[in-house]
């Protein structure tokens, strides 16, 4: 591989010193002891600064000191990140974690960048920026065209792959707001995230919650209509289990139970309030993953 390809423009900004000069976005719900990134080896995740959520990024490149560079950067600009060598893993992590963006290099040993993305893009809406060495106009108007959401080429400013990543994601968030694309991978709400296809509720500081098939459809009816009313019958509608042990035991004993796993105080909830002789609403904003 081209070296210099890769290589850090210390003319432009230096990759490893540089911090982030704005305040953080997120607001912490917990303040998290230890440092603001760790060191880590391929497949491992650095964790931000800041306890609430933020967008996870998935960065697949062969070059290990690239890895911990775009790993240590965006993490100190309160990114979460996940480092890959090659696309071996993807295909795992994606079934274990919500992933936000992918930054893809196209030289990778074994399945090329190119292929990845043409096939992600088959089956999902996840935004694809492609970070590589190989400057052809070819190349770009080839990764573009296949799905790729954005192309910058290396060496390159932090600064600017962090501006355009956080634009990309702006985007997305954009047609979201417009009715598009479909599919919900997941919710998230204060300090927690609910992945719908691995089933799992966890928070910020670890927990994890187990929910019961009726508990699950319930959250799943709040968040997708959060801060908007629902009657008893709408949730019974939307959770799609009258057969099930939403129809055979109260809504409002469901409820209950999911004020007790996610409420810190269940009995002045946060989250799920009751409107009297209405129903229920879920009373945070919901930030949405597709």
């Amino acid at each position: 591989m081209n070296q210099s390809a890769l290589s850090i423009n210390r003319s432009e900004i230096d990759w490893v010193h540089l911090r982030h000069e704005e305040a953080s976005a997120f607001v912490p719900c917990r303040a998290r002891p230890g440092p603001s990134h760790a060191r880590l080896q391929s497949g491992h995740t650095v964790e931000p600064r800041a306890v609430k959520i933020p967008p996870h990024i998935v960065a697949i490149d062969d070059d290990p000191s690239m890895r911990q560079a775009i790993a240590d950067y965006l993490a100190d600009n309160d990114l979460r990140v996940t480092t890959l060598a090659s696309s071996r893993d993807l295909a795992e992590v994606m079934a274990r974690e919500t992933i936000d963006l992918l930054l893809l290099e196209l030289r990778l040993p074994g399945e090329g960048g190119m292929e990845i993305a043409r096939k992600l893009r088959e089956e999902s809406a996840l935004p694809i920026i492609i970070l590589t060495g190989r400057k052809d106009e070819a190349d770009r108007v080839i990764a573009l065209e296949t799905g790729a959401d954005d192309y910058l080429t290396k060496p390159c400013s932090p600064r600017e792959l962090l501006a355009r990543i956080r634009a990309v994601l702006r985007r997305c968030r954009l047609e979201l707001r417009q009715g598009r694309p479909e599919g919900v991978r997941a919710y998230r709400f204060d300090c927690w995230e609910f992945n719908l296809s691995t089933r799992r509720l966890a928070a910020t500081d670890g927990r994890q919650v187990t929910l019961t098939n009726g508990e699950f459809s319930l959250l799943v009816a709040l968040l997708a209509s959060s801060q908007r009313v629902l009657t008893r019958d709408q949730l019974l509608d939307l959770s799609r289990l009258h057969n099930d042990e939403v129809f055979n035991r109260s809504i409002d004993v469901q409820i209950v139970r999911l004020r007790r796993k996610i409420e810190v105080d269940p009995a002045r909830p946060r989250y799920i309030k009751t409107e009297r002789g209405a129903g229920y609403r879920f009373d945070l904003p919901v930030e949405t993953v597709y």
